[in-house]
């Protein structure tokens, strides 16, 4: 009967320690001849025995120890081990995800195990790490300056290049050729991982290979990276978003309401009860999925409904305008209601009535969508407050897990604007580029 495939790697994994301490005793004999050899002869009276015997363990034992270095399978198992090693120290750098410390020391693993001069990691706009060659005058944060590089963010392709004009350098520089490979998450180029080289024939088959393997480890963590930041977030926001609807406040406020429509106005009761049904319903369906545009300003008229009938129609009003295009787009729950929320939350007039309007249009290539409202509106100090990554507290954190989850669906071009006046109102409009192009 034939080996086992287990059986067959247990016999591998036996294998190369027995090879590598034959390695090992073949190149200790084969220095101890050596010795012995030189020894004899530089002592005035030379032992002939002694010189021929160790001259020919030396000879032989050299043999096999050359013999050993240049076996194929020698080179591939020192090879692997080292390209193993050095994926884990990558990979454990990334723990945090592609930051500028994880980048600058990949660079500095990397560089030694390349040809290269220098190496370098870019996002789509800066410098994230570097080492080597001129490593004092491109720091993390410089501006992205060759052309070739942005050329491969901009159509994801490697590129291999053989002279300091094709990578875009001037030509009196040390570097004369360079490996480019895109860092991709997804069908999104990220970034980039460039190899810097100083003459155009240190480029080989094994350099390319390094150069994309790496590119493709790289990517492959930053995709699981955001693939886990996105898990975080998902869940996050969907406890945020539960707890923002399923709160007491909302809810006896909700139930009040209705109590007290029973005795004025049953039919009213009877239709807010039912609305309250479904409303809840939908929010713990719509707690996971991507759903239609439409669907979520159905949920969004359904909560303003609630808010109508606790404070009155001459005190809240909404006005709804979305073009057919953007009702049919796909988008992550929760994305509009908690804007409307925090609009009848926080900018209800002491006085007068609180008009929010939605639209959603089509510009070009891109989905923008707003939310605005003629309440109070806000200081310049607080609508940065507002936008400010940290802000987590009141009208802030709602604003800021709708600028995340909808960067996290639809990709980091995407983005948040904030337009506010001191008693005119505020404006949160939603930029989500690029999605018209991709219906």
């Amino acid at each position: 009967m034939g080996e086992t495939p287990k059986a067959a790697r247990r016999e591998e994994r036996a294998r190369l320690p027995r090879f590598f301490n034959l390695e090992m005793g073949m190149f200790t004999l084969t220095v101890i001849a050596g010795l012995v050899l030189v020894w004899s002869i530089l002592m005035p009276y030379r032992n002939v025995a002694v010189m021929i015997a160790a001259g020919i363990v030396f000879t032989f034992s050299l043999v096999i120890v050359i013999r050993l270095l240049m076996d194929p399978d020698s080179v591939r198992a020192r090879q692997s081990d080292a390209m193993l090693r050095l994926a884990s120290q990558t990979l454990a750098s990334m723990k945090g995800g592609m930051n500028r410390q994880a980048a600058q020391e990949i660079c500095r693993l990397l560089l030694p195990s390349t040809a290269a001069i220098a190496v370098a990691v870019t996002d789509k706009e800066q410098i994230l790490g570097y080492a080597g060659y001129e490593e004092d005058v491109n720091p993390s944060g410089t501006d992205i300056r060759t052309h070739a590089t942005h050329a491969t963010i901009a159509d994801g392709k490697m590129r291999v290049l053989f002279t300091s004009e094709d990578i875009g350098l001037p030509s009196d520089t040390t570097i004369r050729a360079a490996i480019i490979v895109p860092l991709v998450v997804g069908s999104r180029v990220e970034g980039t991982l460039k190899f810097y080289y100083r003459r155009a024939n240190h480029i080989s088959e094994t350099q390319k290979s390094i150069a994309q393997g790496f590119g493709q480890l790289l990517s492959t963590q930053m995709a699981a990276a955001a693939l886990e930041e996105q898990t975080k977030l998902a869940t996050s926001m969907e406890l945020k978003a539960l707890q923002s609807q399923i709160n007491p406040h909302f809810l006896f406020n909700t139930i009040n309401t209705i109590a007290s429509l029973i005795r004025t106005d049953p039919n009213k009761a009877r239709v807010l009860l039912r609305e309250f049904a479904v409303f809840y319903r939908r929010t713990l369906e719509d707690s996971a999925d991507l759903i239609l545009f439409s669907r979520e300003i159905e949920q969004t008229m359904r909560y303003f409904a609630f808010e109508v009938a606790r404070f009155g129609e001459d005190r809240v009003g909404m006005e709804v305008e979305i073009e057919p295009e953007v009702e049919d787009m796909l988008v992550p729950p929760f994305l509009i209601q908690p804007l409307v929320e925090n609009a009848v939350r926080h900018a209800m007039p002491s006085e007068g009535k609180l008009t929010v309007s939605i639209a959603g249009k089509v510009e070009g290539e891109d989905v923008v969508v707003s939310v605005t409202d003629d309440g109070v509106g806000m200081s310049e100090h607080a609508r940065q407050n507002i936008l400010h990554p940290e802000s987590s507290t009141g009208m802030g954190i709602a604003v800021k897990n709708v600028h995340d989850r909808m960067r996290g669906y639809f990709g980091s071009d995407t983005h948040m604007e904030v337009e506010s006046e001191l008693g005119r109102g505020t404006t949160v409009k939603l930029v989500l580029k690029g999605c018209a192009a991709n219906r």
